[in-house]
């Protein structure tokens, strides 16, 4: 009878009413604690009334399995009716107590409860000390591989030694030592997988031989800092924008790896700009570019310039300097202050005329960059021991042929014997030698063949030969026997110097003659600086290509 009676209070009773009932409970939570207990006491006897099935005795009330504590009570909810159920946690010590003891008493509770929250964070401090340790480690790890840390105070390291080891293990792999490390320990701060390999993958997939990665890496470390879409494919384009050949690119990058670390609109448009204003075909840039890169990494101001203008002061024309530069590139890596001037400086000092030096340069411009003193005083000692040369006449061998300074002992001795077995006397080579000095460098063979045409064809005395040596520099076939040819047929006699020290066009102008005066007779054949300031085939295409533009634009215009 009663559970009937239950029943059907239970269907009287409407939502609205429980709400009530919880919204009460609510406004009873957020009182006193100590009246909290009663009233929430008398509230779970009469919702027992209305729902026995539901709620548990309030008499037999204990601790939940996982209980919220809030203001000495327990929550806990019902698996099969997810009903909220509330039983009291504090024994009858605690209800006794005072309220602000009661509170009290459960605030050690709830910080403990957040202090194990799985939402916990280590404070600013932990995270500072478990830096540092991890730095020690790392620290102790590095210098028993005998790597000095010391620069990598400031750097972010990996958080575990097994991370760092990593990195010396593929820094190994790729050929760098110890050493290598040490000369640029920053290169310990880059990860493996997300800046050494992209980088090197990428040089990789431009052509750049794996063979030279490990001189590439200890000349240029920092490119394992770059970002492969930042700092490297720019570089690459601008590259081919210099007209380089994408097949030139890897052997470019090879020789001058530090390319990838300079900026576009610095060092690298300002020098190819400046060089292109003094004279430098833009046709030639890309292979001049190729052959010597360095040329990107000069700054104008401090190298190019000063080499360009003391080269001036020395009578070579700013053009003469332009067109040395395109077959010579290498010549603006030498060092102005340390081997150009002290190089100059010894060419007077061994008999080469002030007039002469700018000459001397063009026709050898390597000269400027080697040990010039040494090989200049053993090379004078060895001409005037062997009875070639005094130390003026030496200067005079120097102004027609630079390259003497060059040429090996062997080498010189060779052709004196060969010149004595033509029947020629020392004192008649010495004279040769001091007019014509590329006789010392021509190949014996060839030296032979026009002797012999000299001897058998032409049927002259070899006085001749010692009043004109250079007859031993003019091909044979080419020109020594058609015009030899076509003097017989007139039946002239001339000096070997009339008949070959002229242009073909020339030659036969003189063919027109019936007689030979004074004043066609030529002297021996010198260098020019007129031939590196003669307009190229290049620029004349490109002046009648703008001349065409303009007479088109005038046409235009009238239009």
């Amino acid at each position: 009878m009663s559970n009937h009676h239950s029943t059907s209070a239970a269907e009287k009773y409407s939502a609205g009413e429980q709400s009530s009932c919880f919204q009460s409970l609510s406004e009873l939570l957020s009182s006193s604690s100590a009246l909290i207990f009663f009233e929430l006491r008398k509230l779970c006897i009469a919702m027992r009334a209305l729902f026995p099935n539901v709620l548990p005795n309030p008499n037999s009330l204990s601790r939940s399995k996982f209980p919220i504590r809030c203001f000495g009570c327990q929550i806990r909810q019902n698996s099969s009716s997810k009903i909220w159920s509330f039983s009291v946690e504090n024994n009858v010590r605690s209800m006794s107590a005072s309220p602000a003891n009661a509170a009290a008493s459960t605030l050690p509770s709830r910080r403990s409860s957040s202090s194990s929250s799985l939402y916990a964070r280590p404070s600013l401090l932990e995270m500072k000390k478990e830096k540092a340790e991890n730095r020690t480690r790392a620290y102790e790890f590095l210098r028993k591989l005998g790597i000095v840390p010391d620069e990598l105070d400031g750097l972010e390291l990996p958080a575990t030694v097994e991370v760092m080891k990593e990195r010396v293990d593929f820094l190994h792999s790729l050929g760098l030592t110890i050493d290598d490390i040490n000369n640029y320990p920053l290169v310990l701060g880059c990860s493996v997988k997300k800046n050494m390999i992209p980088v090197l993958d990428y040089l990789g997939k431009l052509g750049v031989r794996k063979s030279t990665f490990t001189d590439f890496l200890r000349r240029y470390p920092q490119v394992l800092h770059s970002s492969v879409v930042i700092d490297l494919m720019p570089v690459v384009k601008y590259l081919q924008g210099m007209d380089i050949k994408q097949s030139d690119i890897p052997s470019v990058l090879e020789r001058y790896p530090e390319l990838l670390g300079f900026k576009l609109e610095g060092t690298m448009s300002t020098s190819v700009a400046y060089l292109i204003g003094i004279g430098l075909a833009r046709r030639k840039l890309g292979e001049i570019l190729t052959r010597y890169p360095e040329i990107l990494g000069l700054r104008v101001g401090r190298v190019i310039k000063p080499f360009v203008e003391y080269l001036e002061s020395l009578g070579l024309p700013r053009l003469a300097v332009a067109r040395l530069l395109e077959k010579k590139p290498h010549m603006l890596g030498y060092s102005l202050e340390d081997q150009v001037k002290p190089n100059v400086a010894a060419l007077l000092q061994f008999g080469v005329r002030e007039d002469s030096v700018s000459s001397v340069i063009a026709q050898y411009p390597d000269l400027l960059g080697i040990e010039l003193k040494e090989k200049l005083l053993y090379q004078q000692s060895f001409f005037e021991s062997n009875l070639l040369a005094n130390s003026e006449e030496f200067g005079r061998i120097i102004e027609k042929m630079p390259q003497a300074i060059v040429l090996g002992s062997k080498v010189v001795l060779r052709h004196i014997d060969f010149l004595q077995q033509c029947g020629l006397s020392l004192k008649q080579v010495r004279k040769m030698v001091i007019a014509c000095p590329q006789l010392l460098a021509l190949d014996i063979d060839v030296m032979r063949m026009s002797f012999q045409y000299f001897q058998m064809e032409m049927e002259r005395d070899v006085e001749d030969l010692v009043e004109f040596p250079a007859f031993f520099t003019y091909s044979v076939e080419s020109t020594v026997k058609p015009r030899h040819k076509m003097i017989a047929k007139k039946g002239l006699k001339c000096s070997l110097a009339w008949m070959l020290a002229c242009s073909d066009y020339r030659f036969e102008e003189r063919m027109k003659y019936d007689s030979i005066g004074v004043e066609e007779m030529e002297t021996q054949p010198s260098f020019g600086m007129e031939s590196l300031l003669e307009p190229r085939e290049e620029e004349e295409e490109e002046e009648e290509d703008e001349y065409e533009d303009d007479d088109s634009d005038e046409d235009d215009e009238f239009m």
